[in-house]
């Protein structure tokens, strides 16, 4: 039975004088995954155990924040008031608490979004300092809420929300001491649309709208006559034109874009004279943000350097540039203090997790303010992630980042490759996690390619596998194979591929193509059949998938779809599958899961594993069902890597 349900285990580990009871969830459904042991998980405990911290808001009067982090088994809201202090916590849900935000006026509450179940219909709610009550502000159902932006008097927010059915993502105007007195202010068309600024005299309002990665343009919609005007691109014209503030008047934007040029860069754009003044310039890398401060004296930004990132703080009257040292690492989410003098980010390095620092721009000094546990994990012999390259089938160049086993394991490593989602993602020098177990315990060297289709490398290989080029992608990692069989210090015969999301297709395409190069295969979420992925995926974001993948309605791409489909070729998967999923998963329904497992053991060739939580959506949220996923993956990998 597909649907078989796991009871409770309770497992009791530790010593005689200690002992502890660890209950593994009720509602997750499982079929041929074998019980972990109490060994076993007692063996990971120490790689289970870690957290991290997210910049979430700055007070608007005082030098305290919010940040999401974990004590429980979900990311809440905590309180922090002074660098390295206590972080007190203010949500407590059975789901994570997505984002926060201070009302700038005074910080007398925050509001904050919320879904359910991983459903990612996410609500909206007001949290209260005077009182602890949480009041939801959001009409709730199955609608998507968030893009929060503040009036310059901070009293009343502009927010977006799709409409039920079919997907249009409309803007509503809302007092958060009020929310019964909510309004649509704005209605669009499609799900692509997102609020960039709100004018200090509430007249104006700047909004993005997507296409795909590599088209976006900027509209601006009149408050007192309801007139919508398309801004950016002014003509017919592929580019990003991302709006993120109004300048010093309602005629100046800044904006993220990427024209005449193959990376996203900051420029100005004057509206009345159509003049738009590059920020930056001469770069070879994306800038991947740019905060500009309240008084627009300022700005914040980071370039991805292959994937490192680099900050820098511009001058915004001189254009002047001061580098930012930090450690090497990923950087994200910067946020401006009221006072302008303040900056708090998130950084991540290979050997610590997210965490918050501040930049004091006056004395030029940063500032740690979290320092989040690893648990037992010895990361003493962890090397630094090694960026590799290799060349594809068409001399293409991909890269991809290479952990690699401690240099106590001796002889050629088996290798895991990790494919990331998206497609437009890329895989960046994060700090590992649990999967430092795989590297420390079993010596297996992880390699993170950035296939074509990723970002961070110029628009145009952003569109290499758009379309009839999906599988050219998946070449990449054949050329990938060649070049592990090329390393002396790898095993080309102990080969496991995993992704999740587009990356869980990538694995199930690998796992058709490849099956006689590698040993297993594990997706996570994964696209099984691209016609019935773009038919159930929800509506508001079907539009935007069908720019990258094809519109299943042409009948050249169906039957295209046919062809590179991995459901439909399931007959050349030979080698034992691990498949996970989320059963309120908006974006890949579960049935892409569910019919590829059935299929498979439809034709009793190959093992397949599978699990799927009832409380989990696009990937697993709650820390009982990823320690859970981690037991399960571990016996799958010394089962079918390393047996």
């Amino acid at each position: 039975m597909l649907n078989k349900i796991l009871p409770l285990l309770l497992l009791t580990i530790g010593s005689n004088a200690q002992q502890k009871e660890l209950s593994f969830p009720s509602g997750m459904y499982t079929e041929s995954i074998p019980s972990p042991s109490a060994e076993l998980v007692g063996t990971v405990k120490a790689y289970n155990e870690s957290r991290s911290a997210a910049m979430m808001s700055w007070h608007p009067m005082r030098n305290e924040m919010l940040i999401g982090t974990r004590f429980g088994n979900t990311q809440q809201i905590h309180q922090l008031k002074m660098p390295m202090g206590s972080r007190q916590q203010l949500t407590f849900f059975d789901d994570a608490v997505k984002d926060a935000n201070f009302n700038p006026l005074n910080g007398s509450y925050f509001i904050f979004s919320k879904d359910n179940g991983g459903d990612e219909f996410a609500q909206l709610y007001r949290f209260d300092f005077s009182d602890k009550k949480t009041t939801l502000l959001t009409e709730g159902g199955r609608t998507q809420n968030g893009n929060t932006v503040w009036n310059e008097s901070g009293n009343k927010i502009l927010y977006t929300a799709t409409t039920p059915g079919n997907g249009n993502r409309n803007v509503y105007l809302l007092n958060p001491m009020h929310p019964e007195e909510r309004k649509e202010v704005i209605r669009n068309e499609g799900g692509g649309w997102s609020i960039a600024d709100w004018s200090k005299d509430e007249h104006q309002i700047l909004l993005n709208q997507s296409f795909s990665v590599n088209e976006t343009c900027i509209w601006r919609f009149d408050m007192s006559n309801g007139s919508k005007i398309k801004i950016l691109p002014r003509q017919a014209e592929r580019t990003v034109y991302n709006a993120l503030d109004y300048g010093k008047n309602n005629d100046e934007i800044y904006l993220l874009t990427n024209k005449s040029s193959e990376f996203t860069y900051p420029a100005l754009f004057h509206i009345s004279t159509g003049k738009l003044e590059p920020l930056v310039k001469n770069l070879s890398w994306d800038v991947n943000s740019y905060m500009i401060n309240k008084t627009k004296t300022q700005a914040a930004y980071v370039v991805n350097e292959a994937g490192v990132s680099k900050l820098f703080i511009q001058n915004l009257n001189t254009l002047e540039v001061t580098s930012v040292a930090i450690p090497v690492g990923v950087v994200g989410n910067p946020v401006w203090h009221a006072d302008n003098q303040r900056l708090a980010f998130s950084l991540s390095t290979y050997q610590s997790p997210n965490d918050v620092y501040v930049y004091e721009l006056k004395n030029k000094k940063l500032i740690r303010w979290t320092e989040s546990e690893i648990g037992n994990m010895d990361l003493s012999q962890q090397k630094a992630p090694q960026l590799v390259q290799w060349k594809s089938f068409d001399n293409q160049l991909i890269s991809g980042f290479m952990y690699q086993a401690p240099q106590r394991f001796t002889g050629k490593r088996p290798v895991m490759i990790s494919i990331h989602g998206g497609p437009e993602g890329q895989s960046l020098p994060n700090f590992l996690g649990r999967n430092n177990y795989y590297l420390n315990e079993l010596g297996i060297t992880i390699i993170y390619p950035n296939v074509r289709g990723s970002v961070g490398y110029g628009k145009t290989f952003t569109d290499m596998d758009n379309g009839f080029k999906r599988k050219e992608s998946v070449k990449d990692i054949g050329a990938l194979l060649d070049w592990i069989q090329q390393q002396p210090e790898l095993d080309a015969s102990r080969v496991m591929i995993t992704g999740g999301s587009y990356g869980g297709y990538m694995t199930l395409a690998c796992a058709v193509d490849y099956s006689s190069r590698i040993r297993c295969a594990l997706d996570v979420v994964g696209i099984s059949n691209f016609k019935t992925f773009l038919q159930n995926t929800e509506s508001y974001r079907r539009d935007l998938r069908r720019v990258e993948y094809g519109d299943e309605r042409d009948s050249a791409m169906a039957r295209f779809f046919d062809e590179i489909s991995p459901g439909l070729h399931a007959d050349k998967i030979a080698v034992p599958l691990m498949i996970v999923q989320g059963k309120n998963d908006p974006r890949v329904p579960y049935t892409e899961s569910t019919a590829m497992v059935e299929t498979i053991k439809g034709m009793n060739k190959t093992p397949v594993w599978f699990m799927m939580a009832n409380d989990e959506g696009h990937g697993f949220g709650k820390k009982n069902n990823q320690d859970f996923q981690f037991y399960s993956t571990i016996m799958f990998v010394k089962a079918f890597l390393l047996n």
